[in-house]
């Protein structure tokens, strides 16, 4: 709490590195060392390196098993047999340039997002990256500053620092000089200097997990539903697999290439590889797109996670109000002297080094008088509420002052109070200012302050914000306005912004989860929130079921941004919440959460409709297997036949449907949703193909008899796979019209042109045969309509 100057002695119980100097380090040390490699070089990664991109795109479990599969083929059978290999070459290279991009984006917005410590070298201050930092460097810190390496204190100015991302202990600690600062803890009172002891890769940060700005794909229901799925794939495809070379190889004793080329036909379709690659582009693409709208990304599943909250908690300042304020009255009480008062304002200004907006506010409309000097200061404080300092006044007089919240420093019964009020109504924001009693190191300093003048000042709305809010509404997202701020004030704020619903003083808040929970699920508007508090009331929203998402840009704000599903802060707020944050608006913009919001449901509503396209291909690749090794028949399909259907239903239609936009609200239950619709349309389409291709074997005799049977169970597949695209693809646009229709159009093509016919050994012999797949098909997608109704109907999302 008190000043300490350059020359001040130090606790001889915590001896400081040597050189001490309060200018700092001079160009010619920083230089010596560089040169020894005492630098914090610790790079900053805001994604995974291009080898890595490169090695999980290509070395997967799938691809090995396709990679193995093609080889055999190139052996065995025709070109057009391994055009699957091409297929996955072409897809992973997809996947590959995305996530690249992707990276980029990523790269360049962190460098935009990243914190600038303030160093004083030469006697002046400056700012440096984070990896220009060396050894023995003096950095200056204040409120919301982040220590990036560790160090001792040297100055101290009512310096509190939280270690609770280390140590988990939420209460500040008040570091004097000689202390230890981590790095990781963060400033959330008053300033200082501390003296860098260690840097890169000694110092503790680099012990912690990577922190903001980093590339993964974990903690995601979409990943972690398609990672189950294939699991389960895999144990499928061995017992279908072994069955099937059985089958083919021994019981039937074809020719020995073209049981392989059937045995491998049958294998392929049941990997749905492109249902990895589709997802890992779609995120990607997401990335893009909003860093093309200064939104920073730090963990990709943010995306997908945002679209599944159902609250969000908004802090007020920074959020619904831009960070500044103008100060529109002052009214003296008790007869005070309106210009005194002013003067006194303007010390109390000057006495902060690092103002915040309320302060800043007031620097700006009162002078500061000659003859005045701070003797010792309190900083702001969230928890407190209220600042102050001690004056020593031009004609000698010493007074202690407090600068805060009216309803904290004065007795309920004040009469001030009754004035406040009033203008907390308006949506106008009231400081105290009051002469205090005691010393400023009392712990009872606040008790028996005489009320001097009310400051009022007035909030700077973001225009953005009204839309923002009833964006959520319109989405069924409850919004929750969370302040430290009177509660009247804060309620007349978001009255002004059209936000609906009761308003809540938050010390009044019971103390225990469930009766918070439910004062939560009744409220809008919540006051004079401490940070715990703020943490407590996550906690208390998600033990009841909400996927919660907290934004903030002040230090208060950390701990609640680090325990909320999601936390969003503003491009412009202190270090310590873009460390947490999983999204950093650089723009600062409230109005950018809804591109996210829509980007997440565009990503999940696609996915989801994606992943049933490739597991019906799967569900009835297994189930074909397993009919053939029953009536140990030949497989109906070569490998080109597949390919071939697989890119007209599932490839090219995929990649688009992907990537349409999709505003439908995300639903939990992946794995559940895609199963009970890729089952039985897989079921269906498998019994109709294998109808047909039975109806073919007695139909067709002779030489050439299994080209014309595999010929109808194609064109069955096909026409059912078409039926499966088409209601996948609903609701219908124009484009979605031409999509479908062009991938019909496609497999006409190839029954037209004779070298495309020979190409894909498909050519439908006779009238009678094709026609009854025809029906066969028009049957099974009667049944399917059916069916996926009667499970919408029994199994609902």
């Amino acid at each position: 709490m008190t000043h300490i100057d350059a020359g001040t002695e130090v606790d001889p119980g915590h001896p400081l590195p040597a050189p001490v100097r309060a200018g700092g380090l001079t160009a010619a040390e920083v230089a010596e060392r560089v040169a020894r490699g005492q630098v914090n070089d610790i790079p900053v990664r805001s994604s995974r390196s291009t080898v890595e991109i490169v090695r999980a795109n290509v070395f997967t479990r799938f691809n090995a098993i396709i990679g193995v599969l093609w080889l055999i083929m190139l052996v065995v059978a025709p070109i057009q047999d391994s055009l699957f290999g091409f297929v996955i070459l072409a897809n992973t290279g997809i996947g590959i340039v995305q996530e690249w991009r992707a990276k980029k984006t990523l790269d360049s917005l962190a460098v935009i997002g990243e914190a600038r410590p303030t160093v004083r070298r030469d006697g002046a201050p400056a700012e440096v990256s984070t990896s220009e930092i060396v050894l023995d460097d003096l950095i200056e810190i204040g409120p919301g500053d982040k220590a990036v390496v560790d160090g001792v204190c040297v100055e101290a100015d009512g310096l509190e620092i939280d270690e609770s991302l280390l140590t988990g202990e939420a209460d500040p600690v008040v570091k004097r000089p000689g202390d230890q600062i981590l790095s990781g803890s963060f400033v959330v009172a008053g300033g200082g200097a501390f003296q860098a002891t260690k840097v890169g890769r000694e110092a503790y940060a680099a012990q912690l997990a990577e922190e903001a700005s980093r590339f993964t794909l974990v903690h995601s229901e979409l990943r972690s539903g398609i990672s189950t799925i294939l699991k389960y794939v895999t144990w499928m495809m061995i017992p279908a697999a072994l069955g099937l070379v059985t089958t083919q190889l021994f019981v039937k004793n074809k020719d020995l290439d073209d049981s392989i080329a059937r045995t491998v036909g049958g294998i392929v379709p049941m990997v749905p590889e492109g249902l990895v690659l589709l997802t890992s582009v779609a995120f990607a693409i997401g990335v893009i797109r909003l860093g093309r709208k200064q939104c920073l990304v730090q963990e990709l599943p943010a995306i997908e996670g945002l679209a599944r909250v159902d609250t969000v908690c908004l802090d007020k300042t920074g959020t619904l109000t831009e960070g500044g304020m103008d100060v529109t009255e002052l009214r003296p009480l008790d007869g005070s002297d309106a210009s005194y008062v002013r003067t006194v304002l303007g010390a109390l200004g000057e006495s902060d080094p690092r103002p915040n907006a309320s302060l800043q506010a007031i620097i700006d409309a009162c002078p500061v008088a000659e003859g005045w000097r701070c003797t010792e200061s309190l900083p702001f404080s969230s928890a407190r509420k209220y600042s102050g300092a001690t004056l020593s006044e031009s004609d000698g007089d010493s007074h202690t002052w407090l600068l805060g919240a009216p309803d904290v420093l004065l007795a309920p019964d004040d009469p001030a109070l009754a004035e406040t009020e009033r203008l907390n109504e308006q949506g106008l924001r009231v400081l105290l200012l009051a002469r205090a009693a005691h010393e400023l190191d009392a712990p009872d300093v606040a008790a028996g302050a005489r009320p001097t003048a009310l400051v009022v000042l007035e909030q700077r709305l973001r225009p953005d914000a009204a839309d923002t809010l009833r964006y959520f509404a319109e989405q069924n997202v409850s919004a929750k306005v969370i302040s430290g701020d009177n509660a009247v004030s804060v309620g007349a704020v978001a009255a002004k912004l059209g936000l609906e619903g009761s308003t809540v003083d938050a010390r009044l808040l019971p103390q225990e989860r469930d009766g918070m929970a439910e004062a939560l699920d009744a409220g809008t508007v919540f006051g004079r929130v401490t940070p715990q508090q703020k943490r407590d009331m996550v906690g208390a929203l998600q033990s009841h079921g909400h996927t919660v998402a907290m934004t903030g840009d002040g230090v208060n704000d950390v701990l609640a941004l680090k325990d909320a599903d999601i936390g969003v802060s503003m491009g412009s707020g202190s270090e310590a919440t873009r460390a947490v944050a999983q999204i950093v608006l650089l723009n600062n913009s409230f109005a950018t959460l809804p591109s996210v919001v829509a980007e997440g449901r565009r990503v999940i509503g696609n996915i989801t409709r994606v992943a049933t396209l490739f597991l019906v291909k799967t569900v009835y690749s297994v189930l074909l297997a397993v009919l053939v090794v029953c009536w140990q028949v030949e497989y109906p399909f070569l490998p080109r036949h597949l390919t071939l259907l697989s890119t007209l239903t599932i490839g090219v239609p995929a990649f688009f449907l992907a990537l349409a936009p999709n505003k439908e609200r995300a639903r939990p239950h992946f794995v559940r949703r895609v199963m009970r619709y890729s089952i039985p349309g897989g079921v269906v389409a498998a019994v109709a193909t294998f109808l047909t291709y039975l109806i073919a074997r007695h139909h067709y005799a002779g030489e050439g008899a299994l080209d014309a049977e595999t010929s109808a169970a194609t064109l069955t597949l096909f026409l059912i796979s078409m039926w499966v695209l088409a209601i996948i693809a609903r609701p219908y646009t124009w484009w979605r019209i031409v999509l479908v229709a062009s991938m019909g159009l496609g497999f006409v093509l190839v029954l037209a042109v004779p070298w495309l016919q020979d190409f894909f050994a498909l050519k439908l012999v006779g009238q009678t045969m094709p026609w009854i797949a025809v029906g066969i098909s028009v049957g099974a997608a009667a049944a399917l309509e059916v069916i996926w109704k009667w499970v919408d109907r029994r199994f609902p999302a």
